[in-house]
């Protein structure tokens, strides 16, 4: 995008790397909190109320769980694809478009530092 360059300067892909490893931490942070609210590690159930009571809330817990491991699901294939950029970080392919073979533009990587693709091929799909 910037002046027909092919690939990042060592430097800007060390920039990447960090912001990318502190992504990182931060998801297995978010995903350490998701499993043990799945988990129930903190039950503060209701097993001293009415029944009724207890049916209501059993299927709520079960909603809940059911949802938090949809997102535990999500943050461990997000927290892949960040470390799949690393590795195109350490193959010198990191940011390059795989599909126009451009470089991806360092606002978007910036914001999404697992992007594959530039915002025109995004467009394009």
């Amino acid at each position: 995008m910037s002046d027909n360059k092919v690939s990042y300067s060592a430097k800007e892909l060390k920039e990447f790397k960090e912001i990318i490893l502190e992504k990182i931490e931060t998801a297995k942070s978010d995903l350490s909190l998701l499993r043990s609210a799945y988990a129930n590690d903190g039950d503060n159930g209701t097993d001293d109320t009415s029944p009724t009571f207890k049916a209501f809330e059993e299927g709520s817990s079960t909603l809940s769980k059911d949802e938090n491991m949809k997102l535990a699901m999500r943050q461990e294939k997000f927290i892949k694809s960040l470390k799949n950029a690393l590795i195109r970080i350490e193959n010198k392919t990191y940011g390059i478009c795989r599909v126009t073979g451009n470089l991806i533009s360092k606002e978007r990587l910036k914001l999404v530092p697992h992007a594959t693709l530039s915002i025109e091929a995004k467009r394009a799909q």
